[in-house]
């Protein structure tokens, strides 16, 4: 795992955290989506994706592990990744689980927070397109605007996300394209290598 990078992202529902994480991937990087346990879980239940199905399915995971949860639980598959190459983190949420990666990753961590304002990511998240067939792991699910403002005020008041938004070794402002974006992304790469 030696002189190996991890570069974890944050932002808020609909910031461009998705389109980020594929810009390292094309890279070479390795990817893992913390909320990922979430969404497995979700549908283990059969459940549909949504805040009103997942907000409980989150709670208990955290109740259950902790606030730190969604680091701790994925440390095993990023150490395994890290073995394969660099790896980008898609979606580090609480504060408690940027302490941990910065305990345990320390100068191998890199944060990248991506910031659009709530009007551009509620729009975002209103015209996404969910087909349940290809996207296995519900990545584009829509949020009409009411859902998108609860998930924010969740993330916010609840998981501390601004903590890790504003400790961020980089920040994007994220209301234009996705060509804008990539090229402030490469910007970053450089930086970090």
């Amino acid at each position: 795992m030696k002189n190996k990078k991890i570069i974890a992202i944050v932002g808020l529902p609909g910031s461009g955290k998705t389109e980020a994480g594929k810009f390292f991937v094309d890279l070479g990087f390795q990817p893992i989506r913390l909320g990922q346990l979430t969404l497995d879980e979700v549908r283990r239940k059969g459940l549909m994706p949504g805040e009103k199905n997942e907000r409980p399915v989150r709670e208990a995971i955290r109740k259950k592990h902790g606030m730190a949860a969604y680091a701790t639980l994925n440390f095993p598959k990023i150490d395994d990744l890290l073995k394969k190459g660099n790896v980008v983190v898609d979606g580090l949420y609480s504060w408690e689980e940027y302490v941990e990666f910065k305990n345990k990753y320390r100068d191998k961590l890199n944060v990248i927070a991506i910031y659009a304002s709530p009007k551009i990511r509620h729009e975002r998240l209103a015209k996404r397109k969910w087909d349940k067939k290809k996207d296995l792991k519900m990545v584009n699910r829509p949020y009409n605007k009411e859902q998108a403002q609860k998930r924010d005020y969740a993330e916010i008041g609840n998981l501390h996300t601004g903590g890790p938004i504003a400790m961020a070794d980089f920040t994007i402002i994220n209301q234009g394209s996705r060509a804008e974006l990539s090229k402030n992304l490469k910007k970053i790469n450089s930086l970090i290598n």
